[in-house]
Order: C-alpha cells, then structure tokens, then sequence
C-alpha cells in the first residue's frame, strides 16, 4: 500500500508541477481525440439520421455491417489505416504515418459506428406518432429531422459520449499509426504503457487520473445536461 500512496503522491506532483513530458502527452491526447471526434460527428450523424429515419433496399444489411464494426479489434483497424497511409500504401503522399492526423483517422473509424449505430437505434425508439404529426403538418424534412433529434437529444449525446470514451482510451490504433514519439504523437494510454513498463509507476498513475478526470467530467456533464433540461 506504500507503494501506491507513493506514487499518487508523486502523480499529484508532476500534474501540479506543470511536468513537460506529462502535459504533453495530455496536449497531444487532447487534439487527438478533439479531430477524432469531429470527424466521427461530422460523419456519423447524418449517416445515423439516414438509417435511422428512411427506408432503402439493402437496409437490414447495412445495418447489421455497422453493428458488425462496433466490434472491430483495434489491431485490425490499425493494420487497415497503416496500409493506406504508409509510403507504399494509396495515401502514402500525404505523410499522415506517425502524425496525429494518421492517427486522428484510425481513431475515427472505432468511433464512427459508435455514433452512426447508436443515433440511428435513438431515432428508431422515437415515437412514430411524432413523425406522423410532422408530416401531417407538412414539416420540411430539415425541420423535421431537427425535431426528431432534438427529442432523442439525450441518447445522441450518451452516442457522443460512448465514442469519446472508446477514442481517448485507445492503445493499439495510437501505437501502431502514431509512433509513441515522444513530444509529437505520444498520448495518455501511450505514455501510461510506456512509463509502467519501465517501472514509472507516478507517471502511469498521474495519467491514469486524468484520464478518470476525464471520464467523469464528461458523464457529469450529460447529467447535469439532462437534470437541467428536464426541470
């Protein structure tokens, strides 16, 4: 027990202290899960609003692909990314291999179905009556998708939230695209693995707490969110 009050002692330094290394893994993590997600929202949205609101041949298909993909291993999508953007691969030009933005891409595609699956599961729960009504009253589609969203407004953000929790937490697809280079593209989970296995016990712990910092400020966040909008 000495040991692992030892080392939250020497966590709570380092954070507070302003350490370097430590910030920058934090810094890195930060851009990286901020283009991962906006991308994936950019992306998943509509395409969520799509197979959740309208009827198309081959439905029932795309909607068993992307349950499929919520359950991708993260070594795979790694592999698939590394062999489009490295130099021998099709995006090879654009040098994305060991950059943030590489990595932002891996990132995107595990988070993607997250929000794409859940958004279209939320507007399937939506009450039918509620679209019936709309069209009745002749609601322009825009309008009308806007409305429907803002009534399952709750289970999009919880879509949000849930890709952002997959993302930040992410080892393997940050490996393998970004390198782990110190000061560019290593990130919390990364410099955690790093430091505990060469016996950096303070470092893993003071990354391990902000990462819990995150989680739970983001889970705080939707409920006050939630109390707020229901009283």
């Amino acid at each position: 027990m000495e040991f692992i009050a030892q080392g939250f002692s020497q966590a709570l330094t380092l954070l507070l202290s302003g350490d370097r290394e430590t910030w920058s893994a934090i810094e890195v993590s930060m851009r990286l899960t901020f283009l991962s997600m906006l991308a994936s929202l950019l992306l998943g949205l509509p395409l969520g609003i799509l197979l959740g609101t309208r009827t198309f041949p081959g439905k029932a298909w795309v909607r068993v692909a992307v349950d499929t993909c919520l359950a991708l291993p993260t070594v795979v999508v790694g592999l698939l990314v590394y062999a489009l953007i490295s130099r021998q691969g099709p995006l090879g030009s654009l040098n994305l291999l060991f950059t943030v933005r590489g990595m932002a891409i891996g990132q995107t595609f595990l988070a993607l179905p997250i929000v794409v699956a859940l958004t279209a599961s939320a507007l399937e729960s939506a009450d039918p009556r509620m679209l019936l009504t709309l069209q009745t009253l002749g609601t322009p589609p825009g309008k009308m998708v806007f409305a429907i969203l803002r009534e399952v407004r709750y289970a999009v953000l919880a879509a949000a939230v849930t890709a952002y929790g997959r993302v930040v937490a992410e080892v393997g697809v940050s490996m393998m695209l970004g390198g782990n280079i110190k000061w560019h593209t290593r990130t919390i989970t990364t410099a955690i693995t790093l430091e505990t296995g060469k016996g950096e016990f303070s470092t893993g712990i003071a990354l391990g707490i902000v990462l819990l910092f995150i989680s739970f400020a983001l889970n705080g966040a939707l409920s006050l969110f939630r109390r707020r909008s229901a009283s």
